[in-house]
């Protein structure tokens, strides 16, 4: 069972109230007792309203009223960039809940995807410097429904890339690009783009440079 998966069969459990000792729920979950201890600590900082402790059981201590949802990648690049308009908000009430529902999110996202590159958490990463990212998301999807080159800065370089799809892991945005002055291809951590243009030129696929063949790779 993924993680993702396993953290929400145990709120699926643990949402009617009772105690639930750990070694139940790792049976009911094919997991060890180190696992469930991990896990519940993931979702006590995550926001869920968990009670308890290793030896005694937890439990949940608040309604938890939301069923599942399956969210397209559009769907969670609008989440985010509306988590991050919130999160700057005056209202310190609302940035709080923002940043809240941001760890949550976090929380249940997919952690061992084999391409998963390192890097901070959206939950944890400053609200700010994430915006600075997030902020192209938007024109790079457009770019590759267009099939539109980009020129982009990274770390003070400047670099034309054909832009080829958008993959989130649970920690950051990345983009699988063709590097046209590298010959190769690259995944771009996309909080890491400090500037960004749409250039008029159109790109086809040409063998060695297309998604397929970054998948075949």
């Amino acid at each position: 069972m993924r993680r993702a998966d396993r953290l929400m069969a145990l709120i699926q459990v643990l949402r009617d109230g009772a105690l639930h000792k750990a070694a139940d729920l790792a049976k009911a979950t094919d997991v060890s007792l180190r696992t469930i201890y991990r896990d519940m600590e993931t979702l006590a900082a995550s926001g869920v309203p968990i009670e308890g402790a290793r030896g005694i059981g937890y439990r949940v201590t608040a309604a938890i009223t939301l069923p599942p949802l399956n969210l397209t990648m559009t769907e969670v690049e609008a989440l985010h960039i509306g988590l991050l308009a919130v999160g700057q908000n005056a209202d310190d009430e609302l940035s709080a809940a923002a940043k809240s529902l941001a760890k949550k999110l976090d929380a249940v996202m997919p952690e061992d995807r084999s391409r998963a590159p390192k890097g901070h958490t959206f939950a944890v990463y400053p609200f700010a410097d994430a915006a600075r990212g997030f902020q192209y998301l938007p024109m790079i999807r457009q770019a590759i429904r267009t099939r539109q080159k980009l020129r982009l800065t990274l770390a003070d370089t400047e670099q034309t890339v054909r832009p080829l799809q958008l993959d989130y892991w649970g920690r950051l945005w990345t983009c699988v690009v063709w590097n046209e002055l590298t010959r190769d291809f690259a995944e771009l951590r996309v909080d890491q783009i400090s500037a960004l243009a749409v250039l008029p030129s159109l790109f086809v696929d040409e063998a060695g440079k297309s998604l397929a063949d970054f998948n075949a790779r």
